[in-house]
């Protein structure tokens, strides 16, 4: 039986076992999907058990999106402009890194009807899916790009990778027609220490935490009567582009994906 696997650190939030499980079982494929936690030391066997065919095919979330690029024998043009990979496959003998996050996120504003062009955008954090977000910003012709960082290091680091960046020191908060959580606060239910007061109504606050389902981040959106949207659609679609990835297949997406995910 096909083994496919996302690795990460933490893991335990991760739905993608739930959602591809499904899509095996809804299109007849026999195989499993599991989650994996791992440290950096572990990728090396990783890599080992992929090329000896005990892996079939491996997500890879955070921290590893960029770690685990000098593993790997080539990368798709989108993993090599971000920097970031989240979806493995192995063909004619080689590991490649592909990029679905991209997809992902488009498709999933696409489907809240926003239009991004020309729109003031903040991103809050610097690692894991923050560089596919910025590509496919840019590729949505937004005006501009602030980002902010706990470590503002790593946000002048992607400064260098995407030279339109506006960086801000953490808790200066300018003026923005979108705000996106990146960062890892909320997965355990703690709030962003920012002070939002002030940007009220017509503001979209994003956040790609899907799981839980509303952060406190979004909470505080809302409540200031701003629109609010959490990842789950964008975790969705770049679940989908990997589908189609490993098994040729585009699996469906209607209510009762959703359903299964909201059941958690």
């Amino acid at each position: 039986m096909k083994k496919y696997f996302v690795i990460g650190n933490p893991i335990y939030h991760s739905l993608s076992p739930k959602l591809h499980n499904y899509w095996l079982k809804e299109n007849n494929i026999e195989a499993v999907y599991d989650k994996k936690k791992i440290e950096e030391k572990d990728l090396q066997d990783l890599i080992t058990k992929f090329k000896e065919k005990q892996i079939n095919g491996i997500n890879v979330t955070v921290p590893f999106k960029k770690i685990v690029i000098p593993y790997l024998d080539k990368l798709s043009l989108e993993a090599e402009q971000t920097q970031s990979v989240n979806t493995i496959i192995f063909s004619n003998d080689k590991l490649i890194g592909h990029n679905t996050d991209i997809l992902g996120f488009e498709k999933a504003i696409k489907n809240l009807n926003f239009d991004m062009q020309g729109k003031k955008i903040f991103i809050l954090g610097a690692g894991g899916v923050v560089p596919s977000i910025i590509f496919a910003l840019n590729k949505m012709k937004v005006s501009k790009i602030l980002i902010s960082n706990r470590t503002k290091k790593k946000a002048e680091d992607l400064k260098s990778q995407f030279h339109n960046l506006d960086v801000l020191d953490w808790g200066d908060i300018s003026d923005f027609d979108v705000i996106i959580n990146a960062t890892s606060l909320g997965l355990n239910k703690e709030s962003i220490n920012l002070d939002f007061s002030k940007f009220t109504n017509n503001k979209l606050f994003y956040d790609v935490i899907y799981n839980p389902s509303e952060t406190n981040f979004l909470k505080v959106g809302k409540k200031l009567g701003n629109r609010t949207e959490n990842g789950k659609l964008m975790f969705i679609y770049q679940a989908f582009e990997a589908f189609k990835l490993w098994h040729g297949i585009e699996p469906q997406i209607n209510s009762d994906t959703l359903e299964i995910l909201n059941n958690d």
